[in-house]
């Protein structure tokens, strides 16, 4: 099913928040959805906190009926979670927020006016520094779109030196509930780390389009202890190996080079935490056995040239200080 083509009568918009230990920020989130006349509902999901996360979520209620907050029997990560809300809600446009983000006034009806036959709609982050003021909201103007392939997506989410977190991944669209239903597709259960590269992925490989804006008013709060700015070597493997997954999927020879691609770029940066473990552990053995290809190996030594050069520099720099 095609998306929408018009959105005349709101509300029309479920928003998905999975919040796990967020009582410091959960409330500001919570207030901002419920803020957009365009949002019909608001659905918090508890992934087992052990503060006051709901607490602090029901204070936040408005009183308009739109908020249901439900909590998780076991902590089973953002999939699991956003995928019970997916379940439950019901207004055809859904997306998510984070539970230490939150929307700027006019963003849902900004990204609305702009949906027709696409999917997906996203704008561009708005990043800011964990107890940095709101920034102003932008105008509602015509901004510039960019309708993003299969490829350019898989691409625009492989790291590379000198970007910070901006991979395409993080992206909060508004997705076409119709179409997720029509295609059966839902967040992968077993993956805490890219659970939103791999559903935009497959929604974009089953034939879904995603229309990319600048800033509407999605900001992102940057926070030391933020989930998504760590990870594990299983969630490293595990989203290694979903774009395997992926490429069972019917893209086109240039999607599956781009898998490839990023599945190397992944497997990069497990195989420099196995290395640095085995270090730590004190395994030479093990340390060789992360050295699984010439593309690996290369980045690998690269790395650990970067490391070397960085301890010279703290070594040295006491001496240069001494000498005027």
């Amino acid at each position: 099913m095609s998306a929408p083509t018009a959105v005349r009568t709101p509300p029309c918009v479920s928003v998905i928040i999975a919040a796990y230990n967020a009582a410091d920020t959960i409330g500001l989130s919570i207030r901002s959805a419920l803020a957009e006349p365009e949002v019909g509902e608001v659905w918090v999901v508890d992934d087992r906190s052990t503060d006051g996360t709901v607490r602090e979520a029901m204070a936040a209620d408005d009183g308009s009926g739109r908020l249901r907050i439900r909590s998780q029997t076991q902590n089973g990560g953002p999939a699991v979670a956003r995928n019970r809300a997916l379940a439950a809600s019901g207004c055809p446009w859904v997306c998510v927020l984070d539970a230490d983000d939150y929307f700027l006034p006019g963003r849902i009806g900004r990204l609305l006016r702009r949906a027709d036959g696409v999917t997906m709609i996203a704008d561009e982050l708005t990043r800011i520094s964990q107890g940095a003021p709101p920034p102003a909201a932008p105008p509602d103007m015509g901004s510039a779109a960019a309708d993003i392939t299969f490829e350019a997506f898989v691409e625009g989410n492989i790291s590379r030196p000198g970007r910070y977190r901006e991979e395409l991944g993080f992206i909060k669209p508004l997705m076409n509930r119709y179409f997720l239903e029509e295609h059966d597709i839902q967040y992968d259960p077993g993956l805490r780390l890219g659970e939103d590269y791999h559903l935009y992925a497959r929604i974009l490989a089953r034939g879904g389009t995603l229309r990319l804006l600048p800033p509407q008013g999605y900001v992102a709060v940057t926070r030391s202890s933020s989930i998504s700015g760590s990870h594990t070597i299983a969630d490293l493997k595990a989203l290694r190996d979903a774009d395997l997954d992926l490429l069972a999927l019917p893209v086109s020879s240039k999607g599956r080079r781009a898998l490839r691609r990023h599945y190397r770029s992944v497997d990069q940066r497990l195989q420099w935490r196995r290395l640095i473990d085995r270090v730590k552990a004190g395994d030479p053995a093990g340390m060789i056995s992360t050295f699984t290809s010439i593309p690996v190996a290369g980045f690998l030594a690269l790395r650990l040239a970067e490391q070397a050069w960085i301890r010279l520099g703290r070594a040295i720099r006491p001496c240069l200080d001494l000498n005027p």
